[in-house]
């Protein structure tokens, strides 16, 4: 088990998405310092019910069983005065226990899953990438600076989930698949059902 400083949000990191955060909250400006100044990592977990903030005498939040390490890979001064983040999604891992520190910010004990091993690109998911490629020649994701590597299906996935206007509980479950061929099969029945409704 390894002790993992957890950032909860009402979105999903998919490893190898790029998310980007505004921060204004003591303990995360205190978490993106210590991470910063130690190049670390921190984990995100999926809120599966409450609220992003802390609120004085709030519950807290129900955290999703499993998350994903991030790494900070650009920040500035948003026009509003808070800092502003981009995230990248690392590694997957399963959720154990969470405690809260002094200051507010939860802790997770964490087991880590096997890193994943590149999984070759097949060609009967060519519809896949191709949405993906179209999907990068938007303008808001052009400055993501994407860097994907095409022969590697799980590059592919990851990064067209993260992009999808998807539910977030569904980009959850797709989060948790361990099977590539699962993960394509599922990525390609939703891509059907989007066409479908857009036909309507």
């Amino acid at each position: 088990m390894t002790e993992l400083p957890l950032f909860p949000l009402s979105g999903v990191l998919l490893p190898y998405g790029r998310m980007p955060l505004q921060i204004f909250e003591p303990r995360y400006l205190d978490l993106v310092r210590d991470c910063m100044k130690t190049d670390s990592a921190f984990g995100v977990v999926w809120i599966r019910r409450g609220a992003e903030v802390a609120q004085p005498g709030g519950a807290s939040p129900l955290l999703g069983d499993y998350g994903t390490s991030a790494r900070i890979i650009d920040w500035d001064q948003l026009p509003n005065g808070l800092l502003g983040l981009t995230i990248k999604g690392g590694d997957r891992f399963d959720l154990s226990t969470t405690g809260v520190r002094a200051n507010g910010l939860v802790v997770g004990q964490v087991e880590f899953r096997p890193p994943l091993a590149p999984a070759e690109f097949e060609s009967g998911w060519q519809t896949l990438l191709d949405v993906l490629r179209s999907l990068e020649t938007h303008p808001h994701v052009q400055r993501m600076a994407l860097q994907v590597d095409y022969s590697d299906a799980w590059q592919v996935a990851y990064t067209l989930i993260q992009l999808l206007p998807l539910e977030e509980a569904l980009k959850y479950e797709l989060l948790g698949l361990d099977s590539i061929d699962a993960l394509m099969a599922e990525l390609d029945t939703i891509l059907n059902q989007i066409s479908g409704e857009d036909q309507d």
